[in-house]
């Protein structure tokens, strides 16, 4: 499966949405930045949940610092959603 990525995102945007998704699509910088395979602190995981909110539709962004997996962002990791063109890709079956 190859995802379809944006200029402009990081190697560590896929780590951080693909733990969004293990743990009930929703998460704060803290508690994401606590996982083993996140090798960032929190006020990094912050600025990329921000970017990913800001720049894209994979994210929402909700009260409290919380943050939210969208369907287009679970399509990204599934590979079906390109996120440089804001368009759900079609899969080979």
């Amino acid at each position: 499966m190859i995802r379809k990525a944006a200029g402009w995102m990081a190697g560590s945007d896929d780590r951080i949405l693909e733990w969004m998704v293990e743990y009930d699509g929703i998460g704060t910088p803290s508690k994401i930045s606590e996982n083993e395979y996140i090798h960032m602190g929190a006020s990094n995981v912050s600025r990329r949940l921000n970017k990913l909110a800001d720049q894209s539709d994979l994210l929402k962004r909700l009260p409290n610092g919380v943050y939210m997996i969208t369907s287009e962002g679970e399509a990204y990791l599934c590979g079906e959603y390109n996120v440089q063109t804001g368009q759900f890709t079609k899969t080979e079956n």
